[in-house]
């Protein structure tokens, strides 16, 4: 068993709610989806098998608030993380799990051994791409039984009435989770602001808890 691993390193959680906290970073190179403002442009990796990939984890001090499994997407690739799950765990390793919240039968696999879900809201007018809200109810149903928080990308061409579909989601599925408003890194965040104080306000009118927050650390310039 193994996985494509791009990338392993300790750095500070750039975005959401958890910005500042040590991390100890495991990117897995594949994505079963094709956002126009991704921004993880990944073009190599090296094949794990758990042991391997727990051996490199373990160079690292437990000084950290927990390891973040992000990519791509971690969860196309369960089997494998059920198994690094299981042994860092027993490391007293916190998981974190950063996803793009689309694939519910994965997760309901692995869902006992993580702590916390970053789960993305893939909003059709930002992401270029369909709409994904059945798999994000189905997702977030499962994710709830843990610490869930959402991000969405707002981007010039995010549309209103897109961002009310999702706030009526979380209302219906997760009503106490909050609501990250994340501005799309690749577009000038001056011309959004004015678009995320709208979005932010509609967010209060609909009773979801939400917060505008960017990728800090792509401002400050860490990795």
């Amino acid at each position: 068993m193994k996985a494509k691993i791009a990338e392993i390193f300790d750095s500070v959680q750039g975005e959401g709610l958890y910005l500042g906290e040590k991390q100890i970073f495991v990117r897995f190179f594949d994505c079963n989806l094709k956002c126009s403002f991704c921004d993880t442009k990944l073009d190599r990796f090296m094949e794990y098998e758990p042991q391997e990939l727990f051996k490199e984890i373990k160079l690292y001090n437990n000084r950290y608030h927990s390891i973040s499994f992000t990519g791509g997407e971690p969860l196309l690739c369960k089997d494998f993380l059920k198994e690094i799950l299981k042994l860092t765990g027993k490391h007293g390793h916190r998981h974190y799990l950063e996803t793009n919240g689309t694939l519910a039968a994965e997760l309901e696999e692995l869902i006992e051994h993580i702590d916390i879900v970053a789960m993305d809201l893939k909003l059709p007018s930002s992401t270029g791409m369909g709409e994904l809200w059945d798999k994000h109810r189905s997702f977030l149903k499962i994710a709830r039984r843990k610490e869930v928080f959402l991000k969405t990308i707002i981007c010039q061409s995010t549309e209103e009435n897109d961002l009310k579909q999702a706030l009526e989601l979380i209302k219906e599925v997760s009503p106490g989770s909050i609501l990250i408003l994340q501005p799309n890194s690749n577009e000038n965040h001056g011309a959004l602001n004015e678009k995320l104080s709208k979005f932010k306000k509609i967010c209060g009118q609909e009773r979801v808890t939400a917060c505008v927050i960017p990728q800090i650390h792509k401002i400050v310039g860490v990795r």
